[in-house]
């Protein structure tokens, strides 16, 4: 699938290893790419650039090194496997749905030349050696070898190189410019999972050896020198690496699930993504003489079916692709062969201030960190937004640690602790946040429960009392209804006395809040003071044809042939009605004859005219009232009009 560059052979000198799990490192990228599933990965460390091939879609997305996308290859139909050649001049494609292999300006980004493969070849896997593009072809059983040859005048394609090995599925393939004239195919299709080793020095394959390994391999990779192949297969808690002279086990790599993709870098370091389906860690870095070191990339099983992993050509960095569809991301790993290290910090969750607590948590890596291992404290409160040193504390025992101390402010205090890093682990930081207590400030506002007449003004005073350093208060006036939202009406220093006072014009029922945003040793404090406002309400008579003072009242004298109208005047609002009230005197009482609620037009004015032939020589009043809620609306207080007397007569 890949043409690794050369690089000097070395050993990976170990055969087991010390797992253990971590997340990724603080210097790492991850990017979501628009790729459904990947099926190929390729690095050109010429150009910086990584190519995803996307069959789903038709197409190969081209990334830079920290994943942004610089462009799309469409148009390929079924694209399959990529690869490079020696200089990275050039890419190589399988568009298998279209029957060619497609070449790419690696530079431009432009499409070269392509090299139709016959028709229904259906071409899938790739790989470049000795000035020809080896290319695996065909659908289970009638699968093969072919080849395009880019040394001559015209290039051509040849079909049937298989050198009579019968394929079960088409071969994955590789090929490495330091062990020149060998061709390595691996078939994935099969249960027996053959290897067969090409000597491919003549342009005719001709069979050097080959071996039934068992299992299905999803992914292979060459060593450094060329000379070994390292097989990831399923249902093989290992990587396993086989020397192609006679294809005999050279050592294994233990993984806990079924390992998917592999890559081996220029120094010999070898990398894989496992299934992960216990979400423990889904890629291992093995380096020599040291346990692999584990990242967490994904909290999903990780992608399967293609190549997802690969070094930079220098190696320096690891890519990796997970998730498929709408969260494919490809992930950059700066320092893959550094081990991550967990790092958990627990402090109580709650402190009284100014005593001592305890902080204690763990630095542990898949390679231990020994005792001694220095972390930097620091404390964060609202003393300290910035953060004061609290030192530095040394690991002890089994990457355990712990310290003391007394928060001097009240609230939120996070203790972060941080770890430098070294040479072999990457940086780690932690934290965790206690909330330490405060005292209850004495926050007061007046005048609570009293009501008031419109447009009254009333003077509020909020009144705090001792606290630490903060002697602000704010004061909110918020109106009764949906139209008028919470205002801040002042916001001040109290004074000498503790009071912060501001007048209001009242309108509404209003409630007014006084606010305390708290301090280092004061906890914040809120305080309400709920009043009512009245309405302005007044009701005239017409139609009488006199008045006169009787009884100590205003007395309307009207002919009962006239029908009086009572016209009432109160604070208009949307949907308002006044109630208006009857009665009638008799034997020394007042006694109700009647009432009902009449609307209020938009400028709160309301006429009601009364009909009928009453009696004459009664003493009867009437007034008009607002009353809270059943007058339509409820932002204001229940407010009664003066009564309005008056007699009928002949």
């Amino acid at each position: 699938m890949r043409t690794l560059p050369t690089a000097t052979a070395l050993a990976v000198l170990f055969s087991s290893a010390v797992l253990a799990t971590a997340a990724p490192a603080a210097a790492d990228t991850s990017r979501p790419v628009p790729v459904w599933d990947v099926d190929d990965t390729v690095v050109d460390g010429v150009h910086q650039r990584v190519f995803l091939s996307d069959r789903y879609h038709d197409q190969i997305v081209v990334t830079d090194y920290t994943g942004r996308v610089v462009t799309r290859l469409t148009g390929l139909h079924q694209v399959r496997d990529l690869t490079l050649s020696p200089d990275s001049g050039t890419l190589y494609a399988a568009v298998s749905g279209a029957d060619k292999i497609v070449a790419f300006d690696t530079e431009r980004l432009t499409p070269t030349a392509e090299y139709p493969t016959g028709d229904r070849t259906i071409p899938s896997r790739v790989a470049y050696a000795e000035g020809r593009i080896w290319f695996a072809y065909g659908d289970q059983w009638g699968s093969g070898l072919g080849a395009v040859d880019l040394t001559a005048q015209t290039p051509t394609v040849t079909l049937d190189l298989a050198a009579g090995h019968d394929w079960a599925s088409p071969p994955m393939l590789y090929a490495d410019p330091d062990n020149p004239g060998t061709l390595l195919a691996l078939d994935g299709g099969i249960s027996s999972a053959p290897i067969v080793v090409y000597d491919i020095a003549s342009g005719t394959p001709v069979i050097r050896t080959s071996a039934e390994k068992g299992g299905f391999h999803d992914d292979a990779a060459l060593t450094p020198d060329g000379q070994s192949v390292v097989v990831a297969g399923p249902g093989n808690r290992a990587l396993t690496e086989y020397r192609l002279s006679d294809l005999s086990q050279v050592r294994t790599y233990p993984v806990p699930s079924e390992p998917l993709s592999v890559d081996i870098a220029p120094d010999g370091t070898v990398a894989a993504t496992v299934l992960d389906p216990d979400d423990l860690g889904d890629t291992y870095v093995f380096t020599s003489g040291q346990p692999a070191s584990v990242r967490n990339l994904d909290h999903s099983w990780m992608p399967w079916g293609g190549h997802a992993l690969s070094w930079s050509p220098d190696g320096t960095k690891l890519f990796a692709v997970t998730g498929n569809d709408a969260s494919t991301r490809l992930h950059t790993i700066d320092a893959p062969r550094k081990h991550v290290p967990a790092l958990t910090v627990n402090a109580p969750a709650t402190a009284p201030r100014a005593q001592s607590l305890t902080v204690k948590g763990t630095l542990t890596a898949t390679l231990p960190l020994p005792a001694g291992t220095p972390v930097k404290v620091v404390r964060t409160d609202m003393e300290s937004p910035e953060g004061k040193s609290l030192g530095t504390k040394y690991l002890g025992t089994g990457g355990k640690f712990s310290f003391t101390n007394s928060p001097p402010a009240g609230g939120k205090v996070k203790y972060t602790v941080t770890y430098a890093g070294d040479a072999t682990h990457t940086p780690a930081t932690a934290s965790d946040t206690v909330e330490v207590s405060r005292a209850k400030p004495t926050l007061t506002l007046n005048n609570h429960g009293k009501k008031y007449s419109y447009g009254a003004d009333v003077k509020f005073t909020a009144h705090l009392g001792t606290t630490y350093k903060n002697r602000k208060v704010e004061i909110y006036a918020d109106p009764f209804g949906s139209d008028k939202p919470r205002k801040l009406v002042k916001s001040g220093t109290v004074n000498s006395n503790g009071n912060l006072s501001v007048v209001l014009d009242l309108r509404r029922d209003t409630k007014v809040i006084a606010k305390f945003a708290g301090d280092a040793r004061y906890q914040p404090r809120a305080v309400s003071s709920t009043v009512g406002t009245r309405v302005r309400v007044s009701t005239a008579i017409s139609g009488h044809y006199k008045t006169k003072y009787a009884w100590n009242h205003t007395y309307h004298y009207i002919h009962k042939s006239k029908d009086p109208v009572f016209t009432t005047t109160m604070t208009p609002y949307p949907g308002r009605q006044q109630r208006l009230q009857f009665q009638v005197y008799y034997d020394g009482t007042w006694y109700d004859s009647g009432s009902e609620y009449f609307p209020l037009d938009a400028s709160g004015v309301s006429k009601v005219r009364l009909t009928g032939t009453p009696d004459t020589g009664w003493r009867m009043r009437a007034r008009s009232s607002y009353y809270d809620t059943t007058s339509g609306d409820n932002v204001n207080s229940t407010t009664h009009g003066s009564w309005k007397y008056f007699i009928f007569t002949g």
